[in-house]
């Protein structure tokens, strides 16, 4: 959903209002999506705190491939905050050096770690105020631990997520602060979490930004919209200038 500005007066009081405004009028349709991406997608095992916090902050401009690759060896040399944060930040960077950004996520990672030890006694924080204050933790970052490990319902909208609801009609926000609003009028606060997971899953293995082909998609065959209907097109990313409505995906997606 879309959110709208209108005015209304109190007595001799002025009012800005919200109105939400639905861009999936058809019930039935937001029925048939929900239905099927559930279908789509498995259940998602449950992961520890700790580890979740380390490999959301290793996946920003990395695969979940190169994450799943690096952890296991980083998790035997730290498994928990207290050891990890014995590291040196060499010894972390050559760990995680197949994944991008690496010497920057090093530090962060050292430094998470001795935050967390110094000020929560070695645990994940429970509050997006105390998570946003580790190093290299933003919003989305906060809102999947959140969301995943502590069942806050929570909307993190990553990449995956905003080219779906673009490519789905469900929004028009040119960036993932508006798509996560409007995925949150959208659907009941009970779906947020488990629906969030499950569209990441669909948007990395069935519907991809590159060489997809809607028409033999189970989803985007029916639920795309013009143009995202057609071969090639996909949506601009997140915050990329609007030269253009879409861009044509002409590179071959890398299997996962």
């Amino acid at each position: 959903m879309v959110l709208t500005r209108g005015r209304s007066t109190r007595g001799a009081e002025t009012q800005e209002v919200k109105k939400a405004v639905s861009p999936v009028k058809d019930r039935k349709r937001k029925q048939r999506i929900t239905s099927t991406v559930v279908a789509q997608s498995p259940d998602q095992a449950v992961v520890a705190s700790a580890e979740l916090l380390v490999s959301v902050i290793l996946s920003a401009q990395t695969t979940d491939k190169k994450v799943n690759e690096v952890t296991p060896a980083l998790f035997r040399a730290g498994p928990d905050a207290h050891t990890m944060a014995l590291l040196k930040v060499p010894v972390i960077e050559d760990f995680i050096r197949q994944v991008g950004l690496a010497p920057t996520k090093a530090k962060n990672l050292s430094k998470m770690s001795k935050m967390l030890v110094e000020k929560h006694g070695g645990s994940v924080p429970r509050t997006f105020e105390e998570l946003e204050l580790l190093a290299g933790v933003g919003h989305k970052t906060a809102s999947v631990v959140m969301a995943v490990a502590f069942g806050l319902p929570t909307f993190p909208v990553d990449t995956h997520i905003h080219r779906l609801a673009q490519r789905w009609g469900l929004t028009d926000g040119k960036n993932v602060e508006q798509t996560e609003v409007d995925l949150k009028l959208l659907w009941p606060e009970e779906n947020w979490n488990p629906l969030h997971l499950r569209l990441i899953y669909c948007g990395r293995e069935l519907c991809p930004a590159m060489g997809h082909d809607p028409t033999a998609c189970p989803l985007c065959s029916w639920a795309a919209v013009a143009p995202f209907n057609r071969p090639g097109q996909s949506p601009l990313k997140a915050g990329q200038a609007r030269g253009k409505e879409v861009v044509r995906a002409t590179k071959t997606r890398k299997k996962l």
